[in-house]
């Protein structure tokens, strides 16, 4: 039997190259059924090469260096091949100096930056975002395309999530790396803001929880503050079938946050009260014990309007560690309780809490779809799902029957950490939206059988 070198690479068992770590597997495109597949342009980032468009066939198409640095989570782009992102990456920690967009051709358009002055490693005082994990534009709150929600290319009000230390004895005795948004004008000017430190008592939390948070946890010496909550992910709601049925708790300009330390997700009003919540214990109803615990999340949002699934909640439940309280052997502290060494995609009807959808691998096999960190969901409009399985840099694409119809494996490693190809986040684009580009061919990439195999001696 003959193979192409593509189908040849792609023969290796695809779920295995998410957990079963060999040390040798197929990069690029090892999967792509064109009749099945919502095809475009996707766009990802990543820690050293910075943000990447690729085709389906997995050939690059232009790389953004200044996004280099995995300070600010993920890249998106805007109809006319623009591109936002986080730039400056700060150290020690997953910040930026600041969010900035940025036309074809690298010409900046927009940049905020102006939320507080802080000190760089070479002692210089700069002002900087601190801007972490998210950001949302008003025109474009779920992030990805709708044929019904078409952002514009120029600036407007953008939704950033960011860092600030601060004491608040009530939470903790260590200082805080306490999570904030900002809701900046398109002139940079900042026009709301929310501290996470202000609204403990809103987050579930027990008595338990309450009280390990209280001696400071996993405290950072060299960041100088103990990250309690670690939001990774910050969206507005955006147009939604619940709130045009009256429901004012999903007012489109409300904010869905989800804390992975804490594993609950919760929408965030204007007022700064929350306002629905879900977790961090999930025992606590009849409907959240049959969703199960969510661990760790990641790109919690509402399914944007014309799309599959419209209003629903889709969520990319990671699983390994996670939660406040629980004292355990395997957590005497209580940070760090739960655990759960598989994950799953989880589409829940956010009012009634039914599940709705679910991808995960079942039974002995289930870790073999397991992203302990990172990681996002898409809804194409076809109905398939986009997955970012991000630790091992594997991006795929699943009918709603779970059959894969595109996968990707970043060919992209660092230096940071040797073998590491890890993917924060990716989104699939029309191709329209890059009129730079000629449409691409489109050329099927069917695995042979798994056996087939081989890597040849020189």
């Amino acid at each position: 039997m003959r193979h192409t070198r593509a189908t040849l690479l792609a023969s290796l068992l695809t779920a295995a190259v998410a957990h079963a770590a060999p040390s040798v597997y197929p990069t690029g495109t090892t999967i792509y059924d064109p009749a099945n597949a919502w095809s475009g342009y996707t766009v990802f980032v990543l820690p050293e090469t910075g943000a990447v468009l690729i085709d389906m066939n997995g050939k690059e198409l232009k790389r953004w260096d200044q996004f280099a640095g995995f300070g600010g989570g993920p890249v998106r782009m805007l109809p006319g091949g623009q591109v936002v992102g986080a730039v400056g990456a700060l150290q020690p920690h997953q910040e930026s100096i600041a969010v900035a967009q940025y036309d074809w051709e690298n010409k900046r358009v927009w940049q905020f930056d102006h939320a507080e002055q802080v000190k760089t490693k070479d002692g210089a005082t700069i002002w900087a975002a601190r801007q972490h994990h998210d950001w949302q534009r008003a025109d474009f709150p779920s992030g990805y395309y709708s044929p019904e929600l078409t952002p514009s290319g120029a600036p407007v009000r953008t939704l950033i999530l960011a860092h600030t230390n601060r004491g608040v004895p009530t939470v903790s005795s260590q200082t805080l790396e306490e999570d904030v948004l900002y809701e900046v004008s398109p002139k940079g000017e900042i026009a709301w803001q929310w501290h996470s430190g202000d609204h403990y008592d809103e987050f579930g939390f027990s008595a338990e929880a309450r009280a390990v948070i209280q001696k400071g946890g996993a405290f950072s010496a060299g960041r100088g503050s103990f990250d309690a909550l670690h939001v990774n992910a910050a969206t507005w709601l955006g147009p939604n079938r619940w709130y045009d049925a009256g429901d004012q708790r999903f007012n489109p300009d409300n904010v869905m946050i989800s804390s992975r330390e804490a594993s609950f997700i919760a929408i965030v009003a204007r007022d700064g009260k929350v306002v629905w919540r879900l977790g961090p214990d999930y025992r606590e109803t009849d409907a959240t014990k049959a969703i199960g615990q969510i661990i760790g999340q990641h790109h919690p949002h509402l399914i944007p309007k014309g799309l599959p699934g419209a209003g629903n909640l889709l969520v990319f439940d990671n699983g390994g560690t996670s939660v406040y309280g629980f004292a355990n052997p395997a957590a005497p502290d209580g940070t760090g309780a739960v655990r759960r060494h598989f994950s799953r995609v989880l589409e829940l009807n956010p009012v009634t809490l039914e599940k709705v959808w679910e991808y995960s691998l079942k039974g002995q096999e289930s870790y073999r779809f397991f992203s302990h960190y990172v990681s996002s969901a898409q809804r194409l409009p076809n109905g398939n799902t986009l997955i970012t399985e991000g630790a091992d840099g594997r991006l795929f694409e699943v009918k709603s029957n779970g059959d894969i119809v595109w996968e990707y494996v970043s060919p992209y490693f660092g230096t940071d950490a040797p073998g590491t190809n890890r993917v924060y986040r990716a989104y699939r684009l029309p191709y329209a939206w890059v009129p730079q580009l000629q449409k691409p061919a489109e050329r099927p990439v069917v695995p042979p059988p798994r056996g087939e195999f081989r890597v040849a001696p020189r």
